[in-house]
């Protein structure tokens, strides 16, 4: 979808679709106001009858309203008059813009920035009705041998409001387009099937992504990784044909002498549990478990397109799960990277040992801060479900930090515990530790074990196993967090 920013008279353009907001009890938003102006009070009209739903999210589509010259004019319901939140506005967006694409339109003009949203500002407010247009517009048909050729769909989108767009208004326009480009790719990568997108894959969309936006990218081979210890990393993949790929992006956008940002995304490809194998039930699933992978690739597409000011590592271990006569067996006893021996209690429970050697790797680069982003527990969903991801840091004011990004990218996180107590859980008598602690506090001990080997910098671990991708009937994947991860490094950015 191809998007803009222009100042435009709702009543008066002539376009295939405008979108306009009134709220409950008749209000109406100043495009909606001008628009019953030139329709001689008939939009109130309608409204007063009931005929256009005022109710958040609420759309209707009305043809031919006599003195607009517009085609058509979406209504879009804003609900009460000065409690639209930021949850309104996205709804409101994605309903219209659904409506829009419904309609044989493919051109539409939403004065969407002209809506009052709490604690919202004009730039935010673009970048947030860019990235909603831009996801419920999103289809993975790629490998279908026939498209939906009657699927609806805008190819344009005008961000048009009654006031001359400023510098900070175009500037959130390409943010909001590289932000939604970034997402997209990730989802991209989630939806792939893994016979396609392998840790090999991953490697070449990684050099192409390098490529295009002119940042560092190196790709270390199982060679590479035996020579620099990673025994947890390689302990994974020793059941699979599939070779691995540990990922490094360097992007560098900021001073030569700034500390950088490191992401760790966990990229298993496919992750059968090994030889303590998974269920037959929704294993096809686990071609998600790359999800952290994706968000880190989606993040570099995000900032790269934004020409962020900052420096930014991305550190992939990427690799398969798999059964084999060579895979890791429970009992098992590996050294990692960091010289800690790791008791493999649950092959199931691999994507602790991948992240633990790529979180020691880290410290070579003395990182302002590191993220690490994973679908790693079934605990995680329990405890917070599909809305939420969890989070766990090692200094209170970067778990804060990064809980406000998601808050303000509407890709929220809550904060879990990360006491010493859970650390009890996870002894072994046999190795420095071990890789799972039982069914109590599942999440918790994973991030535990994980803290072990982030004691050198500022660290937060991101649990997406409830938010990166949706089952059932809109199964798929999410894009999360890389809105959260995107809209931290800005923040970082603009304060340096």
């Amino acid at each position: 979808m191809e998007f803009s920013i222009r100042q435009a008279p709702a009543d008066r353009v002539r376009s295939a679709c405008v979108i306009v907001g009134v709220y409950e009890g008749g209000a109406m938003s100043p495009a909606a106001k001008l628009v019953d102006l030139a329709a001689s009070g008939h939009l109130a009209k309608l409204v007063r009858a009931g005929d256009v739903k005022t109710r958040g999210g609420a759309c209707t589509l009305l043809h031919g309203l006599a003195g607009v010259t517009a085609e058509r004019v979406v209504v879009v319901g804003l609900g009460k008059d000065g409690d639209l939140t930021l949850k309104g506005f996205r709804d409101a967006v994605a309903g219209a813009v659904r409506a829009a694409a419904a309609s044989a339109a493919r051109e539409a003009m939403l004065f969407a920035t002209e809506w009052n949203v709490t604690g919202c500002s004009a730039p935010e407010r673009i970048r947030h009705a860019v990235a909603v247009a831009a996801e419920s517009q999103y289809r993975f048909d790629q490998l279908k041998s026939k498209k939906d050729d009657d699927a609806p769909s805008l190819s344009r989108l005008i961000l048009a409001s009654a006031d001359k767009p400023r510098a900070a208004d175009a500037a959130a326009l390409v943010q909001g387009e590289s932000l939604a480009a970034g997402v997209a790719l990730a989802r991209d990568l989630g939806n792939l099937p893994s016979n396609i997108c392998t840790p090999s894959y991953l490697a070449e969309q990684a050099v192409k992504l390098g490529r295009e936006f002119h940042f560092k990218t190196t790709i270390l081979d199982r060679k590479d990784t035996e020579k620099l210890g990673m025994g947890s990393y390689l302990s994974v993949t020793r059941g699979s044909a599939e070779p691995p790929k540990f990922i490094v992006m360097e992007y560098a956008g900021g001073p030569k002498k700034q500390q950088p940002v490191v992401l760790v995304g966990k990229g298993i490809t496919f992750d059968t549990g090994g030889i303590s194998i998974k269920p037959a039930g929704d294993m096809d699933e686990m071609k998600y478990d790359m999800s952290g992978a994706g968000s880190v690739l989606g993040t570099f597409r995000a900032i790269a397109g934004m020409k962020l000011g900052i420096n930014v590592v991305g550190l992939i271990p990427a690799c398969e799960n798999m059964p084999s006569g060579t895979a890791t067996k429970p009992g098992d006893i590996v050294t990692s990277m960091s010289g800690q021996t790791i008791e493999v209690l649950n092959t199931d429970a691999e994507g602790r040992l991948v992240l633990c050697d790529a979180l020691t790797y880290a410290i070579r680069y003395q990182p302002a801060a590191v993220i690490d982003i994973a679908t790693l527990t079934g605990a995680c969903v329990i405890a917070l479900g599909h809305v939420a991801s969890g989070l766990y840091a090692n200094r209170d004011e970067l778990a804060q930090e990064v809980a406000a990004a998601g808050a303000a990218a509407w890709d929220r996180a809550w904060p879990m515990p990360l006491w010493d107590d859970y650390q009890e859980q996870i002894k072994s008598p046999f190795a420095d530790i071990a890789n799972i602690g039982g069914r109590p506090a599942g999440s918790v001990t994973a991030a535990c074990f994980l803290s072990r080997f982030a004691r050198d910098y500022p660290w937060a671990h991101l649990d997406i196993a409830g938010t990166a991708w949706k089952s059932g009937r809109d199964k798929g994947s999410t894009g999360r967090p890389v809105p959260l991860l995107t809209t931290f490094l800005m923040r970082r950015a603009a304060a340096a």
